[in-house]
């Protein structure tokens, strides 16, 4: 198989999972969605493979920031790895997500903003049309308090819109922006997503998924 290997504090913990699995035998190449993931992933003993070699994933494991209830759309990106996320999420046959039981919202942006990849150049009228469709939209900090630059070079606009009510018509208006690489709107496209609480361990399923075999 080739597996996606997602970024973040609980993709970092289904990395040394798929490790163990790995030492004991069990056998695929994995995609990483960001330098932290990869870094982790070859120290852990996890063979790496890329998009040159395989154009397709058979399955994906990641996190997120929010996971809307029912529809199972996702906020994700807070990690700073959104677009290489989607990238692989678009790539793959699935795309399991594993949260806690805090992450699950009634409406996206319910917690925390949607972020957005834009280019350097061109940043403030970048800004500007974002802020045009009702958000305001800091720009990402590091710790050092210089701009957050992602992977593939860009920084991130985390852009607050509150409870949106239709985030497939948000993710569609963003990407017409000129300047914006990719946001962090993940719009049907987790299936499933396990949720751990209190209770233990939940698996929600997509209702795209009904009907589907082999789920």
């Amino acid at each position: 198989m080739v597996v996606g290997l997602g970024t973040g504090s609980t993709a970092a913990f289904a990395i040394e999972a798929l490790a163990l699995r790995h030492r004991q035998g069990l056998r695929f190449v994995g995609i990483p969605t960001s330098q932290r993931t990869a870094a982790q992933a070859a120290a852990a003993g996890i063979p790496l493979t890329s998009f040159a070699e395989h154009r397709q994933i058979d399955l994906t494991i990641d996190g997120a920031d929010e996971v809307e209830r029912g529809t199972l759309n996702l906020i994700k990106g807070l990690g700073g790895a959104l677009l290489r996320e989607k990238i692989v999420a678009a790539a793959s046959r699935r795309l399991a997500i594993i949260v806690d039981g805090a992450k699950l919202v009634d409406r996206l942006g319910t917690r925390v903003p949607v972020p957005v990849e834009v280019v350097v150049f061109g940043l403030e009228a970048t800004r500007a049309a974002l802020e045009a469709l009702g958000a305001s939209a800091p720009l990402r900090l590091s710790p050092a308090h210089d701009p957050f630059v992602t992977d593939s070079g860009n920084h991130i606009l985390d852009c607050s819109f509150g409870p949106i009510a239709d985030p497939a018509r948000l993710e569609e208006r963003i990407g017409r922006i000129v300047g914006v690489v990719e946001s962090g709107l993940f719009i049907s496209r987790a299936d499933p997503v396990f949720v751990a609480d209190a209770a233990g361990v939940h698996r929600l399923d997509s209702p795209r998924a009904h009907g589907r075999i082999g789920t």
